[in-house]
């Protein structure tokens, strides 16, 4: 089967992205799975490489996906959409430069893949200080896919693969038989907001959704069960109206309306919620707001687990951590570059539809 092309953009190139691309472009399972095409700067990415001693970073300048046919195999295409952008970085901090690249790299990106020229995008951290200094005031990547695509139904959502959370699901639930699983995805009713807003943003509607984008995703990946349970919003879900009545107005109505064709559970509560999902009971996660998805991802498979944007017409994937600017561009903290690659190889599977245990 051909190879898809992902386009991997550098996020903001004064924090660990250029490194950990250059890291994850050299991969053996990444050049076994795709045809990697770099959207951004050659010369920072060969600064990264040189810093961290990479000599295997081999880079082929192209100015279009069809001239990908002239890359020698040993080497990986990179456009540079802004050539007269960001100079080499000199401080890994704001940089308004930085975020008007990261700009311009997401959407070369987005437009390569709503033509058809490459298969999915993989995106490297952006900093959202930088973005909204270069006078684009959008929360992060998302809400910036979803406006480029026009959809208005999207969400965030995690994924960590089966052969990263096994082992814990055996030292969760050592008794239980392990059946044919894929892998934990958390999808968000709400995002980037404060937490003071949540319950006001909740409708049924938007839980729905995200049930049904969830349910989607999991019929994409052929997951052998799509069992998916919805949290609580309230502490100890809500106690009968107790601690709140998002449960009984909004939660359940859109729970109960979605078992009709899916298998929905919830509202539960989360405190042990999560610790039921580790174990395998559940597929898929809807969560109300960011940290409540967010924290127990994080927690258990920082480095593995992958950003998914649900509801669009094009694949995006990204690993979860930000632009690290605490140790970019430092010889001594080099940067763990595993849940970039892992995003690479999840793009490749969701845009090739192997089947592969993502």
């Amino acid at each position: 089967m051909k190879q898809p092309v992902i386009a991997i953009t550098l996020g903001d190139v004064c924090g660990i992205g250029p490194e950990i691309v250059a890291r994850a472009v050299t991969s053996s399972d990444v050049r076994g799975a795709c045809r990697p095409l770099i959207i951004g700067s050659a010369d920072i990415i060969q600064q990264a490489a040189q810093l961290r001693q990479l000599p295997d970073v081999n880079l082929f300048p192209v100015d279009s996906p069809a001239a990908m046919r002239h890359v020698p195999a040993e080497a990986t295409a990179v456009l540079d959409p802004w050539p007269d952008g960001p100079p080499l970085p000199t401080t890994a901090q704001v940089e308004v430069v930085a975020g008007e690249a990261a700009w311009r790299y997401l959407l070369a990106a987005i437009d390569l893949a709503q033509q058809g020229a490459v298969e999915a995008i993989a995106t490297a951290p952006l900093n959202k200080a930088a973005l909204h200094a270069a006078g684009h005031d959008y929360p992060g990547h998302t809400e910036i896919l979803a406006a480029q695509c026009d959809v208005n139904d999207f969400a965030m959502m995690l994924h960590l693969c089966e052969q990263r959370i096994a082992p814990l699901r055996q030292l969760v639930a050592p008794h239980r038989t392990h059946q044919p699983r894929s892998g934990l995805s958390i999808a968000h009713v709400t995002l980037h907001t404060s937490i003071a807003s949540v319950p006001g943003l909740l409708t049924a509607d938007a839980v729905s959704e995200k049930i049904a984008l969830m349910d989607g995703f999991l019929q994409d990946l052929k997951a052998p069960r799509r069992s998916i349970a919805v949290c609580a919003l309230n502490p100890h879900g809500g106690e009968q109206g107790l601690f709140g009545d998002e449960e009984q107005t909004i939660i359940t109505p859109a729970v109960e309306s979605a078992r009709a064709n899916m298998d929905v559970h919830g509202p539960l509560p989360v405190d042990t919620l999560m610790r039921r999902a580790v174990a395998g009971e559940f597929d898929g996660i809807v969560a109300m707001y960011h940290d409540q998805g967010h924290i127990p991802i994080k927690m258990i498979g920082f480095d593995a687990a992958v950003n998914i944007t649900l509801g669009l017409p094009i694949v995006r994937t990204s690993p979860t951590h930000g632009t690290a600017f605490d140790r970019a561009w430092q010889a001594d903290t080099p940067a763990d570059a595993s849940g970039m690659q892992e995003a690479i190889l999840t793009a490749a599977a969701l845009a090739q539809g192997r089947g592969r245990a993502v």
